[in-house]
């Protein structure tokens, strides 16, 4: 599971910085513009993404602070976390009252943000190639790539399902070695949801209390 958590954060990594410059590295305020299905094909998108990645989020000399804004941003950007924080709720979504909807998106970016965040300075020279990219009939595209790593001999399978709305790119979920990661959060969500009587409220909880534990 260990192992899992850090391919999944690197993948996050290099897919999440990698719309910003080399330049951005060093600046605090630096901000992402969302890719357009007019200039870039999802092959691209994914690609470019890749290239600045590394320099963007585990370069030498930025702070923790900076990176969580950056990284906030770069999330934002290019992953649809609204559909994604709503799919992953599953049925539990219909249940939920307006203002625990409301907190549950903001405490799950949250979370998100402070998971990932402190993975980033585990980097030690992996390198993420796009092999292909396959359009489903409706609008979505899975553009497959794999990790390499100097430690290990086999590369991890990470794929990409990348949505064009309104002629912007999102990622809507991410695959390491065929595991959705949407799929495996939804799974442990819903449990804490049933154990905890059906109440969503329980599972903001929880998340509050993580977002506090990780922020210390």
């Amino acid at each position: 599971m260990m192992i899992r958590s850090f391919i999944c954060s690197l993948a996050l990594a290099l897919s999440l910085g990698s719309l910003s410059s080399p330049t951005m590295a060093s600046s605090a305020d630096a901000t992402v513009t969302p890719a357009t299905a007019e200039v870039v094909s999802p092959h691209a998108f994914v690609e470019g993404m890749a290239n600045a990645a590394i320099t963007a989020l585990t370069g030498k000399g930025v702070s923790r602070a900076d990176r969580v804004v950056r990284f906030r941003s770069i999330l934002k950007d290019n992953f649809d976390v609204g559909l994604i924080g709503k799919w992953v709720l599953g049925r539990y979504w219909r249940t939920a009252s307006d203002a625990e909807k409301q907190e549950y998106l903001k405490l799950f970016e949250d979370y998100i943000v402070v998971t990932y965040v402190e993975r980033f300075d585990q980097y030690s020279g992996e390198k993420l190639n796009v092999v292909k990219s396959v359009s489903d009939p409706g609008k979505d595209t899975l553009v497959f790539t794999e990790l390499n790593s100097p430690a290990r001999e086999q590369s991890i399978k990470v794929n990409w399902r990348v949505r064009s709305n309104a002629d912007v790119y999102k990622i809507i979920d991410v695959y390491v070695e065929g595991i959705s990661m949407s799929q495996t959060q939804r799974k442990e969500f819903s449990s804490v949801i049933r154990s905890k009587g059906g109440h969503v409220s329980s599972l903001n909880e929880l998340l509050r209390s993580k977002v506090v534990d990780l922020n210390k």
